[in-house]
């Protein structure tokens, strides 16, 4: 099925169900603290593989103990899609898991 970009007030009603996202430029976007950088590191992997597991992948960074990812879709130019929304679902999903706030 293919995906088609959101309207800027499906994005602003879509955020509102993921409190520390919001939209830098063109991209989802969202930071995580954690309580060691080897705490990090692990949900840097968790992340990988869920991406992986949704073949839609974002830009991930580590830090000493944090993670910061944003997203778009590439095959719609860019824009902010359905696909961002469930890639940054999964990740609040698993971040209480790894500590991370």
């Amino acid at each position: 099925m293919p995906v088609a970009p959101l309207s800027q007030q499906e994005i602003e009603d879509r955020l509102t169900e993921l409190p520390g996202w919001s939209v830098d430029a063109d991209r989802l976007a969202r930071s995580y603290r954690l309580g060691s950088h080897f705490a990090a590191t692990a949900m840097v992997v968790h992340i990988a593989q869920v991406q992986e597991e949704l073949d839609h992948h974002s830009d991930l960074a580590l830090g000493y103990n944090t993670v910061s990812l944003t997203v778009n879709t590439h095959s719609v130019g860019g824009a902010i899609t359905e696909l961002d929304f469930q890639l940054a679902h999964r990740v609040e999903d698993l971040a209480p898991g790894h500590g991370a706030s």
